[in-house]
């Protein structure tokens, strides 16, 4: 089971820098990291991140049950996504949901986002697949995004944003930025014509390099 060192501070840390580089807006989007006892930290709900301080951060169990908040504090209402990933990837020790501008248009189009640049496949482990749609805040939003995340750092997650994970916050939070910057460039090229994938002999040899840095976390 992959943790996170003094995760509260890591959560806290990454969810500020996700406001400052623009990857939200307000309240939206959340973020968890797990801690050595196997227990979970999680942005709180509706807490403006600007404003976010240590105390506001929820712990829950790995069921979602609370185990510490602050008063007035609840647990952010997509729970049940990281409480999934957390479930079905022993490797990771962080999950992100943002809602970045132009990775959630191809969330919206229901489309994913092509392998097509060398640093964008090893980290990712290639194409950003989207998930089938569900409801926000049911179970089925978790459900989906764990299929669409086999083999990969990232998801879309459809009509609504996307999901990352990583070994510690910073890292997941690194994923998201490369899928949106991903997402732009992918935007761009196809003014210019069709973007054309990464070959898929090559492609395969990157997934291979990012199952290494998955089980092998700098």
């Amino acid at each position: 089971m992959r943790f996170v060192d003094n995760p509260e501070a890591a959560v806290l840390a990454a969810a500020k820098d996700m406001l400052r580089r623009g990857l939200v807006e307000g309240t939206a989007g959340n973020i968890s990291a797990r801690r050595e006892d196997g227990n979970l930290v999680i942005t709180p709900s509706s807490v403006d991140y600007a404003e976010m301080m240590l105390d506001d951060l929820v712990v829950v169990d790995p069921d979602g049950e609370v185990l510490h908040a602050g008063e007035g504090r609840s647990p952010s209402t997509e729970m049940k996504l990281h409480l999934a990933c957390y479930k079905a990837f022993d490797d990771i020790g962080a999950v992100i949901h943002s809602h970045p501008v132009w990775a959630t248009m191809f969330a919206i189009a229901h489309q994913t986002i092509p392998a097509c640049i060398d640093e964008f496949a090893v980290y990712c482990g290639g194409e950003i697949r989207c998930t089938e749609y569900a409801a926000s805040g049911t179970p089925d939003v978790g459900a989906n995004a764990v299929k669409a995340l086999e083999g990969r750092a990232a998801a879309l997650i459809a009509n609504h944003g996307m999901v990352a994970v990583g070994p510690r916050p910073d890292k997941a939070l690194h994923v998201t930025a490369l899928v949106e910057r991903t997402a732009q460039i992918v935007w761009g090229a196809r003014a210019l014509g069709v973007p054309v994938p990464i070959p898929d002999d090559v492609n395969a040899g990157f997934a291979g390099i990012y199952s290494y840095l998955r089980a092998n976390p700098m």
